[in-house]
C-alpha cells in the first residue's frame, strides 16, 4: 500500500513502524475472509483492510479520530485471525494498537462510554477492587430483571459459583521432594485469580509434581493488556514497566527458566513487551528478555516436561476451543491440542475454530451485540460435536462460552493436571460419560 508520510513525520519512531506495516498491505482482502466483524456486518470498514485505511488516514494527515472512526476501531476484537490469513505478513496487531492509542488520545467519547471504559480500566486490573465488585454484583444479581439490557448482559457474565482457594498464597511453591529441575515465574492474572483460582492451583500442582519450582511475585497484579487494548497507553505502560523490572530482578538474582502465563490474552501481551519497549533505552534490554522467557503453560509443558498420564482414568469426549490470542496471537495451537490427546480422551477441534467467541477482553461488555452474535455461532458449532465438556486456555473465553451453554468448560491445564495425578476439576464432578 502506498504511503505519503513526510520525512518529518517518520522521525516519530512509532509512526515509522506503523508506516512500514501499512506498506506491506497489498489490498488483497484475504484478511476479510476470516474477520469475524466483517463477516457479520459486511462493512468494509469493519474489516482489517478498511481499518488499515482509517489508521493510515489518521496518522498520515495528523487527523483526530471522530465518532465514525472510533466505532470501527472499537468494533475490532483484536482476535488477529487476519494475521494468520495475511499472505504479506502485515502485523495488524501492532497497527491496531497504535490506532487505539490515537483514538483515545484525540477523540472525546460520549460521557457514558467514557465512564464505562474508565470503570473497567479501574476495576478489572485490580484484584481486590474486582473481588469487592463481584460480591456486590452477586447481591444484586437476583434483581437483574429490573436493570437495562446492557447491565443485565454484563451481570450474566458473572459466574454463580466461586471455588475457595485450596492453596495458601505464598511467593515460592517448591516440589515436595526438593529435586528442582527448573524454576519459573507464574503470572496469576487479575480477573482469573478472583473468579477461577483453580486454574493457577492446577498449574502450580502440575509443575511442582514434575519438579518445577514456581515463583509468584505478589506485587504483580495485572499484565497490562486490558488497559493496552482500551487505548489507555499510560496506564498500560505503568503495569508493563513494573512487571518487567520485577521479573527481571528475579531473573538476575535467583534465576528463571521461563515466565508462565495460563491466560492466553496475557501471554500474547507478555511476548510483545520487547516490541512495545523497543525504543526505550532504559527498558529495551529487560523487556526483550522478559518476552523471550514468556511462554504459555501448554507451550512450556510440551517443550520441557516429560508427562506420565494415568491410564485407568475414565475417558471423555472433549471439544477444544483454541483462544484467538493463542492460535493467532502466539501461534500456539498444536501444543495444547496434542497434550489433551495424550490423555487418551477423544478430542475434537470446534468447527470454524478460527473464529472468535466474542470475549476479547472487555469486548463482550462494551460491544454486546456483536459479542452475542459471535457467542451464538460458537455455541452452535460446539453443539455439532456434542462433547462431554469443553477445554480452552483463556479465562475470558471460559466466561463468555459458559454464559451461553450448560456444557461444562474447564482450562486445559486442569485437564492435564487431572490426568497426571491431580484432582478431577470441580466443574466436571457431575458430567456423564458419553463414550
Amino acid at each position: 500500500m502506498q504511503t505519503n508520510f513526510t520525512n518529518e513525520q517518520l522521525k516519530d519512531k512509532e509512526k515509522k513502524s506503523s508506516e512500514q506495516i501499512i506498506r506491506k498491505c497489498v489490498h488483497c482482502g484475504m484478511c476479510n475472509a476470516t474477520c469475524p466483524t466483517y463477516n457479520i456486518s459486511g462493512d468494509e470498514l469493519d474489516g482489517p483492510r478498511g481499518r488499515i485505511y482509517l489508521i493510515k488516514d489518521m496518522l498520515e494527515n495528523n487527523k483526530p479520530a471522530n465518532e465514525k472512526i472510533a466505532k470501527h476501531i472499537d468494533n475490532c476484537l483484536s482476535c488477529y485471525a487476519c494475521m494468520t490469513t495475511c499472505p504479506s505478513g502485515v502485523n495488524y496487531m501492532h497497527l491496531i494498537d497504535h490506532g487505539r492509542n490515537h483514538v483515545e488520545k484525540t477523540y472525546k467519547r460520549p460521557f457514558m462510554d467514557r465512564l464505562m471504559r474508565n470503570i473497567l480500566s479501574f476495576i478489572l486490573p485490580n484484584p481486590v477492587v474486582f473481588k469487592i465488585m463481584i460480591i456486590l454484583t452477586r447481591i444484586i444479581k437476583p434483581l437483574h430483571f429490573i436493570f437495562p439490557e446492557f447491565i443485565k448482559n454484563s451481570l450474566s457474565l458473572i459466574p454463580n459459583h466461586f471455588p475457595k482457594k485450596s492453596l495458601k498464597s505464598k511467593k515460592i511453591y517448591s516440589p515436595e521432594n526438593k529435586k528442582v529441575i527448573a524454576r519459573v515465574a507464574l503470572l496469576t492474572g487479575c480477573v482469573q485469580r478472583v473468579i477461577s483460582p483453580e486454574i493457577n492451583e492446577s498449574t502450580i500442582r502440575l509443575l511442582n509434581r514434575h519438579n518445577v519450582e514456581v515463583v509468584v511475585l505478589p506485587e504483580i497484579k495485572c499484565c497490562g493488556s486490558l488497559n493496552h487494548h482500551l487505548g489507555k497507553k499510560d496506564l498500560a505502560h505503568s503495569s508493563f514497566s513494573k512487571n518487567i523490572n520485577l521479573w527481571y530482578d528475579e531473573y538476575l538474582k535467583n534465576g528463571l527458566d521461563a515466565i508462565i502465563s495460563n491466560t492466553s490474552g496475557c501471554g500474547t501481551t507478555l511476548k510483545d513487551y520487547g516490541f512495545i519497549f523497543r525504543n526505550d533505552k532504559d527498558l529495551k534490554k529487560k523487556a526483550k528478555k522478559i518476552s523471550e522467557l514468556s511462554k504459555d503453560i501448554t507451550e512450556y509443558i510440551d517443550e520441557s516436561l516429560n508427562l506420565k498420564f494415568k491410564e485407568d482414568e475414565e475417558k471423555y469426549k472433549i471439544a477444544y476451543h483454541s483462544p484467538c490470542s493463542m492460535q493467532h496471537g502466539q501461534k500456539v495451537h498444536d501444543q495444547p491440542l496434542g497434550l489433551i490427546k495424550q490423555t487418551g480422551n477423544k478430542v475434537f477441534d470446534i468447527p470454524d475454530g478460527h473464529i472468535c467467541c466474542g470475549s476479547a477482553g472487555t469486548y463482550n461488555i462494551l460491544q454486546q451485540k456483536m459479542a452475542k452474535t459471535l457467542l451464538k455461532q460458537k455455541i452452535e458449532n460446539i453443539k455439532k460435536i456434542a462433547p462431554d465438556f469443553i477445554s480452552t486456555g483463556n479465562i475470558g473465553c471460559m466466561t463468555q462460552i459458559s454464559s451461553g451453554t450448560e456444557i461444562p468448560i474447564v482450562h486445559t491445564v486442569e485437564v492435564i493436571d487431572w490426568f497426571t495425578g491431580g484432582p478431577k476439576p470441580y466443574k466436571l464432578k457431575k458430567i456423564i460419560n458419553t463414550i
